[in-house]
C-alpha cells in the first residue's frame, strides 16, 4: 500500500525538488511493507499525478549486521553467516567466501570439489532466476508464472537437500572443498532436470516474450545506457541488458570456469524487457554449464572433494580411532580453529544479481579482521532514481523487479 509521507519537508530539503518544498508535487511512501518492493524497501517518492520525479530508496529495515558478526567469529564459523545474507543464493555466497579464506591462506581444492562447486553454484543461479521471474511476472499480473516457477525451483532445492541436509541455507561448500562428496543419487537428480528444465524455458517464453501485454509493461521502461550503466557500478544481468559484455566468470575466472563452454547473454535495448532476455538465456546457459560439469564429474568419481592441508582441514572421522596426529589436528580445529596471515584478500564472484565480492582481512589470529560484503543489490538500488525518473508508478514497479534486488543482500 503506498502511504502518506510522514516526515517533515525540512528533512527532506536535500533529497527532493524545490517544487514539491512549495507544494506542486506530491511526496508518497511506497513502502516499507509493499509487495512489489521484493522485501522492506521504502522507497520516497516525489510525483507529479502519476508521474514519478524523483525516487529515493530508504534502506536498512533488514539489517542484521552479519559483517561484524562474522569478524567475532572463527573462519570456519562465520560460514554460517554467509547464508543469511542473499538467501536466494546461498550456494554462491558459501562460494565466495570459502574462496577468499583459500585465498588469503593459500589453501588448494581438490578437482572434483571445484566441479561440484560450479554445478551447485548454477544450479542456485537457476533458482535464484526463478524466483525473480515468478514474482516479476506476479507484479505484472501473470499469475500463472509464480506458479510454474516454485514448481521448478522445488526441483533444485530438493537436490540440495539431497546433497547438504538443507534446503536452503546449507553451509555444503566449505575451506578447501566440500562438506562430503555427493550420493549416488545426484546424478540420476541432475540428469532428470537437465533432461526436463529446456521445455519448461520454452513455457515461459510462450507465455511472456511475445505476450503484447507483457511487451507494454517492459520494452522502453527502465532504459540506463552502457556509460551509466557502468558509471552506476551495475553488474550482472543489469549491466549486460544495457549492452556491457562483462560476466566474472570470463573476466575473472575461479573454480575451474575457464575450462567450461558457454556464453555470456547480452542486450543492447537496456531496459526492462532486455534485462528480461538476458537472464532468461542464462537459464540455458547454465544447463550448459551444469552438463559440462556433470560429465566430468563422472571423470573424476572417487576422488577426494576435500584439502588433505590438515592445518585447515578436520581430518576424516574414520582415522580418529587409528591416528593421534589426526585425533590433534581434529581437537585443534573444531576447538581453536586455523590462524590466517596478517594480509588482505578481495574475491569476486558472479552471483545472480551481479558481482558479488568478499572483502577479507586477517590479522594473525583465527578470527577475521575486518570481513566486508561488495552486494549488487545495494549498487542497484542507487540506480532507481536514474531508471525511473519520468516514468509512472506502475513502470516502477516493474524496474524495481528487473533489477531483481534482495533486501538480505543489501541490509546486510
Amino acid at each position: 500500500m503506498v502511504q502518506l509521507q510522514e516526515v517533515t519537508l525540512d528533512e527532506l530539503k536535500h533529497l527532493v525538488s524545490d517544487r514539491a518544498i512549495q507544494g506542486e508535487t506530491m511526496l508518497l511512501n511506497m513502502g516499507p511493507q509493499h509487495p512489489s518492493t521484493h522485501g522492506v524497501l521504502r522507497l520516497m517518492l516525489e510525483l507529479e499525478g502519476e508521474t514519478v520525479i524523483n525516487c529515493v530508496p530508504d534502506i536498512g529495515f533488514l539489517h542484521t549486521g552479519i559483517e561484524k558478526n562474522m569478524e567475532a567469529k572463527r573462519y570456519e564459523q562465520a560460514e554460517v553467516m554467509t547464508d543469511r545474507l542473499d538467501y536466494l543464493n546461498t550456494v554462491g555466497n558459501n562460494l565466495a567466501y570459502c574462496l577468499a579464506v583459500e585465498k588469503l591462506v593459500g589453501l588448494d581444492v581438490p578437482p572434483r570439489a571445484q566441479v561440484i562447486r560450479v554445478i551447485l553454484a548454477e544450479l542456485q543461479r537457476i533458482a535464484s532466476h526463478l524466483v525473480w521471474l515468478g514474482t516479476q511476472s506476479l507484479d505484472l499480473a501473470a499469475m500463472s508464472m509464480f506458479l510454474y516457477c516454485f514448481r521448478e525451483r522445488e526441483v533444485i532445492l530438493d537436490i540440495l537437500e539431497l546433497v547438504s541436509g538443507q534446503r536452503m541455507m546449507t553451509t555444503y561448500i566449505r575451506p578447501g572443498g566440500l562438506w562430503r562428496d555427493v550420493p549416488k543419487e545426484f546424478y540420476a537428480a541432475v540428469e532428470d532436470f537437465l533432461a526436463y528444465f529446456p521445455a519448461r524455458i520454452e513455457q515461459y517464453h510462450g507465455l511472456l516474450t511475445k505476450n503484447p501485454l507483457f511487451i507494454d509493461r517492459t520494452k522502453g521502461i527502465g532504459v540506463i545506457s552502457a556509460e551509466d550503466a557502468i558509471a552506476w557500478g551495475l553488474t550482472g544481468p543489469t549491466l549486460r541488458g544495457s549492452g556491457v559484455d562483462f560476466d566474472n566468470r570470463v573476466a575473472r575466472p575461479y573454480s575451474g570456469y575457464e575450462e567450461y563452454d558457454f556464453e555470456v547473454p547480452t542486450d543492447t535495448a537496456g531496459d526492462v524487457f532486455a534485462r528480461y532476455i538476458c537472464r532468461m538465456e542464462e537459464f540455458t546457459q547454465s544447463l550448459r554449464i551444469i552438463e559440462q560439469g556433470l560429465e566430468k564429474l563422472k571423470e573424476l568419481e572417487g576422488a577426494p572433494v576435500r584439502s588433505n592441508n590438515r592445518k585447515f582441514v578436520p581430518p576424516p572421522r574414520s582415522e580418529l580411532g587409528t591416528s593421534m596426529e589426526a585425533l590433534i589436528h581434529h581437537f585443534k580445529l573444531w576447538t581453536d580453529g586455523f590462524d590466517a596471515p596478517a594480509e588482505y584478500v578481495y574475491m569476486p564472484v558472479s552471483s545472480p544479481r551481479g558481482e558479488l565480492g568478499v572483502y577479507l582481512e586477517g590479522d594473525g589470529g583465527n578470527k577475521p579482521y575486518r570481513v566486508h560484503w561488495r552486494t549488487p543489490s545495494f549498487i542497484h538500488l542507487q540506480a532507481l532514481p536514474v531508471l525511473s525518473e519520468g516514468l509512472l508508478v506502475a513502470d516502477l514497479v516493474a524496474i524495481i523487479g528487473s533489477i531483481d534486488i534482495v533486501l538480505g543482500d543489501s541490509d546486510r
